[in-house]
């Protein structure tokens, strides 16, 4: 660099560096001469932020409370609801057998949708019951060796005479590395699961059921049971919130279909209980969704 231009450079350097020490030397000059009025203005803008803090938080608690408030009260009318539609459709059919004459296959008819009631009646205490027991931290697993393909089977043989589905509804098939896929856990409680996921399924299909089913190998240690459907879907915001106790996707087909909002909530929580992880995957709504339930091997 020549002669000329670090002369012009350190001729602009220096009012600037003069500037900045004069502009320093104020500042630190007015703080001693006000401390007091800057250390009450530093006390009153950290009070201040405290505050708003405070203020953040509890708002953040009431918004939670709020909407936990309202999960119970939906949770109370769906339980209500879900006890009281069979329990009085049993009571009329009764009353119908009681007051009239009917032929024999009309009595067997209502023998049945009576035991359909009843059946649905009991999963309802049965679902709200296990909700209970799983969250009992401490509560202990009956563990036996459980063959995954053959119990998802047994659970799909029960949904295909409960729902009346044809062959052409449900698919199966095995993906496995020629060892057997057994687990340890608590059989009553997968199969729950199991029949759980294949419920919602049949139930959130819009308006023909397609379910397709899959055990697979994912290696060594683990095994990956999958459900998947054609039906209405879940927004990608909804995908980590529908295992949450009491909560149900808002919508207008979702709030046709009833439910207590405890069935994906107990999914979890038994899977995990058992050293596995469960999650639910879809493109959006309309597009169908799958359920993958990933457990460890036996």
């Amino acid at each position: 660099m020549s002669v000329g231009r670090r002369q012009s450079v350190a001729f602009f350097i220096t009012p600037g560096a003069s500037l900045k020490a004069v502009a320093i030397a104020l500042n630190v000059g007015w703080i001693i001469l006000n401390w007091r009025e800057v250390a009450l203005l530093v006390f009153g803008i950290v009070f201040f932020l405290l505050i708003i803090f405070g203020l953040v938080i509890n708002t953040t608690f009431l918004i939670r409370e709020i909407r936990r408030n309202e999960q119970h009260d939906a949770f109370i009318n769906a339980v209500t609801h879900e006890l009281k539609t069979p329990l009085t459709s049993i009571r009329l059919y009764l009353q119908t057998l009681k007051t009239r004459d009917l032929s024999e296959s009309q009595r067997q008819d209502f023998y049945n949708v009576m035991l359909a009631d009843n059946d649905r009646l009991l999963q309802t205490v049965e679902q709200v019951l296990r909700a209970g027991s799983t969250g009992q931290r401490r509560r202990r697993i009956n563990r036996t060796i459980v063959d995954v393909p053959e119990m998802v089977t047994e659970c799909l043989d029960v949904a295909r005479t409960r729902y009346n589905l044809g062959p052409e509804s449900l698919s199966y098939k095995e993906s496995l590395d020629g060892q057997p896929a057994r687990v340890a856990g608590d059989a009553e409680e997968l199969r729950a699961v199991f029949s759980n996921l294949l419920d919602n399924a049949v139930k959130y299909s819009d308006k023909s059921v397609q379910l397709s089913v899959e055990v697979a190998a994912i290696d060594e240690k683990r095994v990956a049971v999958r459900i998947a459907d054609h039906g209405i879907g879940i927004p990608a915001t909804q995908l980590k919130r529908i295992f949450k106790r009491f909560y149900r996707v808002p919508g207008r087909f979702m709030a046709r279909v009833k439910g207590t909002g405890l069935g994906l909530f107990i999914v979890r929580s038994v899977i995990e209980k058992h050293g596995g992880r469960v999650f639910a995957e879809s493109e959006g709504p309309g597009q169908g969704s799958t359920f993958t339930i990933q457990l460890p091997r036996a």
